[in-house]
């Protein structure tokens, strides 16, 4: 009789860039700001992913805000200087 042993292993990437957003975006505006620039910022950010080691492990516990276990990718924003981040 044969067996078979399976594993499935989990890793991750992530990454973080800083860009510059105008001090006259309103608070619950930033999300929309930051997708219409996307094509600003998207090439930088892929470049640092390609350039990044994979870590063991689905991130969501080494990551705060970032826990939507079902998705394949999960965009965030933070900005520190008015304490707030959210979803993109």
């Amino acid at each position: 009789m044969k067996v078979k042993i399976e594993q499935r292993s989990v890793y991750h990437k992530f990454v973080e860039l800083e860009i510059e957003i105008p001090d006259t975006i309103e608070e619950d505006k930033i999300d929309e700001y930051i997708l219409s620039i996307e094509d600003q910022w998207i090439e930088d950010i892929d470049h640092k992913l390609n350039e990044t080691e994979f870590i063991l492990g689905t991130g969501l516990y080494d990551h705060p805000g970032h826990e939507d276990s079902e998705a394949e990718h999960e965009w965030r924003y933070e900005c520190e200087e008015w304490g707030i981040g959210g979803h993109l």
